[in-house]
């Protein structure tokens, strides 16, 4: 072996911690720190998409990294280079709505999640240092994941446990300590820092109806022209939550679609509702139709919420 790998080799593999801003990898952090270990990196991959609370979520999270003595968050995004469709697109909502579609775990798979969250991570991890040195010597870079010990994250984490490379060592702390959902929620209290809400996009088909009852005004809008942007090109889901579920009854329990729940539930006025759908074109849009989604998203929502005069927050 060269000196250098001898030397390189003798070093602890660096430790890379995917923060998604939530209640486990919030939890996580903390414990690391209660354990004396540092993580050398911290990466939040942000999809643009991100619900508000999250980011809202940001600056308390940072106080306390600092406070700490922690690596400061680094921030990575996955960059679309070539677009098929009109306008390009920043976000993984923008990248929907040009594209006239759902995000794929609606059709049953989690490319979405891969493109956004776990590619702009490890593009970013290829250009560090530590990383090049580490891989230079033939170790792996250890990276730490919030999955806690509760059954459903156990089994997420078997299912990941096949994803093993040559570059990674993937560490599941909170499972190795035994910690479920409660015991971070409780660690979160204990550190005296406000409890974070669910880390995922505003859209996400894994949404519960509850939650829709806590989210923003503007995010329920956006919701419902997402569905209606799709709509025309949907076979084999119903929206967002795929197919309706069916209660132990034999009533619907839940739509497939969330902006039928929305209306079910008058979480915004069947008025308002009606001009959004209507004002969203369903049409894959040719170079000049749309230059800004944001600006066109913010016109809409404006002239529906005018229509339906809702008041809540």
């Amino acid at each position: 072996m060269h000196q250098t790998q001898i030397a390189f080799a003798s070093l602890a593999p660096p430790l890379v911690v995917s923060y998604g801003m939530g209640v486990n990898s919030t939890a996580l952090l903390i414990e690391l720190e209660r354990r004396g270990i540092r993580p050398d990196l911290i990466l939040f991959a942000d999809t643009g998409s991100e619900k508000k609370g999250t980011y809202a979520y940001r600056p308390v999270i940072d106080a306390w990294l600092e406070r700490v003595g922690f690596p400061a968050i680094e921030v990575v995004r996955y960059a679309a280079k070539n677009f098929k469709n009109y306008p390009p697109y920043r976000s993984l909502e923008e990248n929907l709505l040009t594209n006239a579609t759902l995000p794929s775990l609606a059709f049953g798979f989690k490319s979405c999640s891969l493109k956004w969250k776990v590619a702009p991570q490890d593009a970013f991890v290829r250009s560090w240092r530590p990383a090049l040195d580490c891989w230079a010597a033939g170790g792996r870079v250890r990276k730490a994941i919030g999955y806690d010990a509760g059954p459903a994250d156990i089994r997420r984490r078997n299912h990941a446990g096949s994803l093993e490379d040559d570059d990674y060592a993937y560490w599941y702390p909170l499972i190795e300590w035994g910690l479920d959902r409660e015991a971070c929620l409780a660690i979160i209290v204990q550190a005296g820092l406000p409890v974070p809400p669910k880390s995922a996009c505003y859209f996400c088909p894994a949404t519960k109806p509850a939650e829709l009852h806590e989210a923003p005004l503007e995010e329920l809008r956006r919701i419902v022209v997402i569905e209606a942007r799709a709509r025309p090109r949907l076979r084999s889901v119903e929206g967002l939550w795929r197919k309706a579920v069916v209660g132990s009854r034999g009533g619907t329990e839940r739509p497939g679609s969330m902006t039928q729940y929305i209306r079910e539930r008058a979480l915004l006025p069947a008025e308002e509702i009606g001009a959004i759908v209507a004002g969203t074109p369903t049409h894959l849009l040719m170079k000049d139709e749309v230059d800004s989604w944001q600006r066109w998203l913010g016109n809409l929502c404006e002239g529906a919420a005018a229509s339906g005069c809702v008041c809540r927050g």
